[in-house]
C-alpha cells in the first residue's frame, strides 16, 4: 500500500510539472535531492558504525544482558499475555535498548522478530493482539537517550553543537512514551468494559 502511495505521488507530481511546464525544476530537484541523500548517508555511516560498534562491545561484555534483566520486570508488566521466558520478551527488550541509543536501523530487525513472535502467540491471526498494539505504540514513541541518527545529520550540516539536542530528546521521548502507554491502557480498559477480548 505504501509503495502504491509513493508511486502515485511521483506520477501526479510529474504530470503536474509537465502540464505547468516546470519539468526543468523537477529534474533539478531530483538530482540535487539524490546528491544530498548520498551526502547524508555517508555522514550517518560513521556515527552509526561507531554506536553499533559500542553496542557490539556492550553485548560481548554482557552489558546488554544486564540491561535486559533490568528492563525485564517492566516489560513483563507491560506485556502480561506473553509467557515468562518467551523469545518475544528478549526481542522486545533488545528493540527498546537499541531505540534508547537512537539506533533505529539496529532496532528494526529486533522489532520485526518481536512482532513475528507476538503474532505466533496470537495464533497467527491478522487482527493485532493487545501485546502487538502495546509494542507498536512503545516502539513508535520509544525513549531515546542518544539520538545517534539526528546527531549525525546535524554533524553533516555543520552544526556547532550537534549533541545539544540530547536533553530535549530525552524529555520529549519520555513524555511521548508515557503518553503512548497511557493511551494504550485507556483503550484496552475501554475495550474490556465493552466485554470484548483483549
Amino acid at each position: 500500500m505504501v509503495n502504491l502511495i509513493w508511486v502515485m505521488m511521483a506520477v501526479i507530481g510529474i504530470v503536474f510539472a509537465a502540464a505547468n511546464g516546470t519539468m526543468d525544476e523537477v529534474n533539478k530537484a531530483v538530482f540535487e535531492s539524490a546528491k544530498e541523500a548520498v551526502t547524508i548517508s555517508i555522514g550517518m555511516v560513521s556515527i552509526l558504525v561507531f554506536w553499533l560498534g559500542l553496542m557490539a562491545i556492550a553485548e560481548r561484555a554482557g552489558l546488554l544482558d544486564k540491561a535486559a534483566r533490568l528492563f525485564m520486570p517492566l516489560v513483563r508488566r507491560l506485556f502480561p499475555e506473553v509467557p515468562p521466558g518467551h523469545p518475544a520478551l528478549g526481542y522486545i527488550v533488545s528493540n527498546m535498548v537499541a531505540n534508547m541509543f537512537g539506533l533505529g536501523n539496529a532496532a528494526t530487525p529486533m522489532g520485526i522478530k518481536a512482532m513475528e513472535q507476538l503474532k505466533k502467540l496470537n495464533g497467527g491471526r491478522d487482527e493485532a493482539s493487545r501485546s502487538m498494539v502495546t509494542f507498536l505504540a512503545m516502539n513508535t514513541s520509544g525513549i531515546t537517550l542518544i539520538p545517534a541518527t539526528v546527531i549525525s545529520i546535524r554533524m553533516t550540516y555543520g552544526s556547532a553543537a550537534p549533541s545539544e539536542i540530547i536533553g530535549t530528546t530525552i524529555v520529549a521521548s519520555t513524555i511521548s512514551t508515557i503518553g503512548a502507554v497511557l493511551i494504550d491502557r485507556y483503550y484496552y480498559w475501554k475495550r474490556m468494559r465493552k466485554g470484548r477480548k483483549p
